[in-house]
């Protein structure tokens, strides 16, 4: 079979999984601190028919080879971690992070998963958990059920206001976990995402202090997704699909003109 079919394949399969990142990152245009993706191409393996360097003669080398390619393929997802806009809420349990870092999330199984999703809730203890799933923010910090104001500092210091008192109760510090390949973490749904190998291990920090990012009370970090960006992507990835569609199209009539004349 003609190996231009088979390498054109391999770019439909390509394209096809562009378009499925980018209407991914499409779809969560809204979500808060969500981070898009991109998808990162690769060719794959060449035929060598004829080596660089080869002898050509007893005196002469081939300057160039023969080498035909086999097509391409994605290999891999890359998350653009950068900064989001902020959306003003005045709602005292929304916070951003202004630069590096994130937050930590006590997960049912125990284990501590990371998010730049900045909604927060109170569970019925007045403990601080986040607005989806109702999980735990680390370190846990509960709200008295007389409290009249919750003031959260740059530096991640959480503080309420007692009816009674003049002077406001510290509650408690809040810690933000920084990476030094935030790109290697894996993203698991609900806005989180999990230590692997690649991203290292959680560097634990005060907001302010060491690189990590502080603290914006009453914030969002929205989505970091440019429509327009990934519009324009969608248009390529969809030519790009087309044309490796008029390949296949052109080896059919190539073969369907052999067939008939033999």
């Amino acid at each position: 079979m003609h190996p231009a079919l088979w390498i054109s394949k391999t770019g439909l399969d390509a394209a096809q999984t562009d378009v499925a990142v980018v209407s991914n990152n499409l779809a969560n245009a809204s979500t808060v601190g969500f981070k898009k993706d991109r998808a990162i191409f690769e060719d794959l393996l060449y035929q060598n028919i004829n080596q660089p360097g080869g002898r050509s003669s007893a005196d002469t080398e081939l300057p160039s080879g023969l080498m035909l390619g086999s097509g391409s393929k994605v290999v891999s997802t890359q998350k653009a971690h950068t900064q989001g806009n902020l959306l003003t809420t005045e709602n005292a349990l929304d916070m951003s992070i202004q630069g590096r870092g994130y937050f930590e999330i006590l997960q049912p199984d125990g284990s501590i998963a990371y998010s730049r999703n900045g909604q927060f809730s109170m569970n019925d203890q007045g403990q601080i958990v986040t607005s989806g799933a109702g999980f735990l923010l680390q370190p846990e910090v509960a709200i008295p059920e007389d409290a009249q104001q919750i003031t959260i500092s740059q530096d991640g210091e959480i503080s309420v206001s007692i009816r009674g008192q003049a002077e406001p109760q510290v509650l408690g510090q809040m810690n933000l976990s920084d990476f030094i390949n935030p790109t290697g973490l894996q993203p698991i749904g609900q806005n989180l995402y999990v230590e692997t190998a690649s991203s290292g291990a959680p560097i634990q920090g005060v907001p302010g202090l060491q690189g990590i990012g502080t603290i914006a009370q009453g914030t969002l970090e929205t989505s970091n997704v440019n429509v327009t960006e990934e519009l324009v992507n969608l248009i390529e990835s969809q030519r790009l699909y087309e044309m490796n569609s008029k390949v296949i199209s052109s080896v059919d009539q190539m073969l369907g003109q052999v067939i008939q004349q033999l």
